[in-house]
C-alpha cells in the first residue's frame, strides 16, 4: 500500500482488529479509522475497547464495534466469527498476543497453553474462518503480528518465540497459497516496541535498543501490506535478522540465549 487513505478503496468498508486494546493494536484501529474504515475491535478490556469505540466513531463518523473475548479461551473465535454476522469484513489484523520469558518450565502449564491458544491458535482459526469470505470477495488482507523471534530460536523465550515461529510460517505460507487471488497477507515482525506488554515480560523500555512506537510499527504494516510475505520494521531490526540467518545454528542458539539472559538480567537489576 502506498497510502494509509488507499485502504478502505482496495479493502473495503470493515476491518477485524484482535487485541485493540492497546500497543500496536491500538495503533492499527487508529489509522484504519483515518482511512475511514469501520471496524469491529476485539481484546479481554472491555473498558478500554468502549473509551477507544467512541474517541473513533466521535472522530472519524465511523461506526464502531467492540467485542470483549479472551482469546486464551478456545471457544472465543467461534465467538467473534459470529458477532461478525453479515459485515462484509475486507482485512482481518490478528494482532492480539502476549510473551512469557525466562525458563521453559518455570511458567504453568495453564499459562502456556493460554500464551498458545491467543498467539498461534487464534490467529490460524480466525484466518481458516475468514479467509472464504476474502476468496469470495475477490479482495482482501490479513496482518499477522508476530514477532523478530519468530525468526529465530530464542533460549529464555522458547515457548514465545516458538508461537512466533508459527506465525510466520502460517502467514508466509498463506502469502503463497492465495497469489494472485487478490487476498494480501503479511506477517509483521517488530522488535522491541514501546507498548505496555515490554513491561510485563519483564523488561524496562527504557534499556530496551533500537525501541520502536508503535505508531510506526503499525504504519509500516500497512504501508507493506500487499508488497511482501513478511515486514521488519526498523532498519538495526532488519539488519540483525538478516545477520541471523547467516549465522551457524549453534552460534546463534547461543547469541540468542546469551542476549536474553543479559536483557533480563538488566532489566531485574535496573
Amino acid at each position: 500500500m502506498a497510502r494509509t487513505q488507499d485502504l478502505r478503496e482496495k479493502y473495503g468498508p470493515w476491518a477485524l482488529v484482535t487485541g485493540a486494546s492497546s500497543g500496536i493494536g491500538e495503533q492499527f484501529a487508529r489509522l484504519l479509522a483515518k482511512s475511514g474504515i469501520n471496524l469491529l475491535l476485539v481484546a479481554r478490556r472491555s473498558d478500554r475497547l468502549e473509551n477507544l469505540a467512541r474517541e473513533l466513531s466521535r472522530r472519524r463518523r465511523l461506526e464502531v464495534q467492540v467485542f470483549a473475548a479472551d482469546l486464551a479461551d478456545p471457544d472465543a473465535v467461534d465467538r467473534i466469527v459470529a458477532a461478525i454476522g453479515e459485515r462484509d469484513i475486507g482485512l482481518l489484523v490478528s494482532n492480539a498476543g502476549f510473551g512469557l520469558k525466562g525458563g521453559f518450565t518455570e511458567a504453568g502449564r495453564a499459562r502456556v497453553e493460554a500464551m498458545f491458544n491467543v498467539n498461534a491458535r487464534a490467529p490460524l482459526m480466525l484466518a481458516h474462518a475468514l479467509l472464504p469470505r476474502l476468496r469470495a470477495r475477490g479482495r482482501g488482507g490479513i496482518i499477522f503480528t508476530g514477532s523478530v523471534e519468530g525468526e529465530a530460536p530464542y533460549p529464555w523465550s522458547v515457548a514465545y518465540s516458538a508461537t512466533k515461529a508459527f506465525v510466520h510460517s502460517l502467514g508466509m505460507g498463506l502469502y503463497g497459497e492465495l497469489a494472485g487471488t487478490g487476498v494480501d497477507v503479511l506477517v509483521l515482525a517488530p522488535g522491541a516496541t514501546d507498548t505496555e506488554a515490554l513491561t510485563l515480560q519483564g523488561f524496562k523500555p527504557g534499556m530496551m535498543p533500537n525501541l520502536m512506537p508503535a505508531a510506526e510499527v503499525a504504519k509500516q504494516a500497512l504501508r507493506q501490506l500487499g508488497r511482501t510475505p513478511l515486514h521488519v520494521p526498523g532498519s538495526e531490526n532488519r539488519r540483525q535478522v538478516n545477520a541471523m540467518r547467516r549465522m551457524p545454528r549453534e552460534k546463534l542458539i547461543a547469541r540468542n540465549a546469551a542476549a536474553m539472559s543479559a536483557a533480563l538480567a538488566a532489566s531485574r537489576q535496573g
